[in-house]
């Protein structure tokens, strides 16, 4: 009965940190520095923003007055995200073999400074940033993105 018992609490504890693994590898990254009031909104609910936080595809990052986050992407991508930013991660997934994957992100206010990862460098195609009014391919490495809110334009 004891021997039963332990096979038991075994099973549980594999399939949970299972459970528990496959919901870190759809990780879409890693936020690595937060300054002010940064919130991550999702379906399950929203929460602040914190150094070691998970970002995942349909996320949506909202940044106050004065604050900025940055996060890397499981492809290398870095974004940094400056004040009163609202970024959108419509889609993201990468295979670390074969670098396929896709980046589909949008800007709806604020900037974003991006330094593109290794999905970007093995396909280009693969990588879209969009604005209100734009839809930008990635071809090269760095770049800045800029959105103005409706008042004062873009920028």
């Amino acid at each position: 009965m004891r021997l039963q018992a332990i096979s038991y609490a075994l099973i549980l504890a594999c399939g949970s940190t299972a459970v528990a693994d496959e919901r870190a590898t759809d990780a879409a990254g890693v936020v690595k520095t937060v300054k002010g009031s940064v919130q991550i909104e999702r379906a399950a609910g929203n929460s602040g923003a914190a150094i070691g936080s998970e970002v995942y595809g349909n996320d949506r990052i909202v940044t106050g007055p004065q604050s900025s986050v940055g996060i890397t992407l499981r492809d290398s991508t870095q974004l940094s995200a400056g004040a009163n930013t609202i970024l959108e991660l419509n889609k993201f997934a990468f295979n670390t073999t074969t670098h396929d994957g896709v980046l589909d992100a949008s800007v709806k206010r604020g900037s974003l400074a991006v330094i593109s990862g290794k999905l970007a460098k093995a396909n280009p195609d693969a990588v879209r940033f969009s604005t209100p009014t734009t839809t930008l391919g990635v071809r090269g490495t760095e770049f800045i993105i800029e959105v103005g809110d409706k008042e004062g334009g873009a920028r």
